[in-house]
């Protein structure tokens, strides 16, 4: 505890090791971290283990909210597309995000085919960035695709983007 009373952030109280080989009781850990926020099933048993569960206890307790429908990548894939997506982010950054939280590459693949027009997004991100008309300089073509590039799209969107012409391509 801190001299104000509190906890200390960051540090948490050991789990004894009954408790930490109990699979109820690292269920309801992830209940209590799924309270929060929805999260993919690997990054939730990884979150569990740093909390000191055991390994073993922490599968079985991932595969039962999974058996139950609580804990479900395939939603989780769909929601975080959908939410980057609506801040403007690529569907090359959602993947690698998606990815480095351990969810496979057919869900990630899935859940990008459902999301929105990529192109169509591109567009309008930079047009929200930097106004309707598109860039004339090369100087300028190349900053904002750097900047488009840095969202996560690829470079068939960013072209899209770049067209002074809506109609053209499509």
């Amino acid at each position: 505890m801190s001299r104000l009373g509190r906890a200390t952030p960051g540090r948490r109280k050991a789990l004894d090791p009954e408790q930490a080989a109990d699979s109820d009781a690292a269920r309801a850990a992830a209940i209590a971290l799924l309270a929060r926020r929805d999260f993919a099933s690997a990054e939730l048993g990884r979150r569990l283990e740093e909390r000191g569960f055991d390994p073993q206890a922490v599968a079985a307790a991932v595969a039962a909210l999974i058996e139950e429908r609580v804990l479900d990548d395939a939603r989780f894939a769909a929601s975080y597309v959908t939410y980057h997506a609506e801040r403007g982010q690529g569907p090359v950054r959602i993947a690698a995000d998606l990815s480095a939280l351990g969810l496979p590459a057919e869900l990630i693949d899935a859940a990008l085919e459902a999301g929105p027009d990529w192109r169509t997004l591109a567009r309008a991100v930079r047009a929200r960035k930097f106004g309707a008309d598109p860039p004339e300089a090369w100087a300028e073509k190349a900053r904002q695709a750097r900047f488009l590039q840095y969202r996560g799209f690829s470079s068939d969107h960013i072209r899209f983007a770049m067209d002074s012409d809506p109609g053209l391509d499509e």
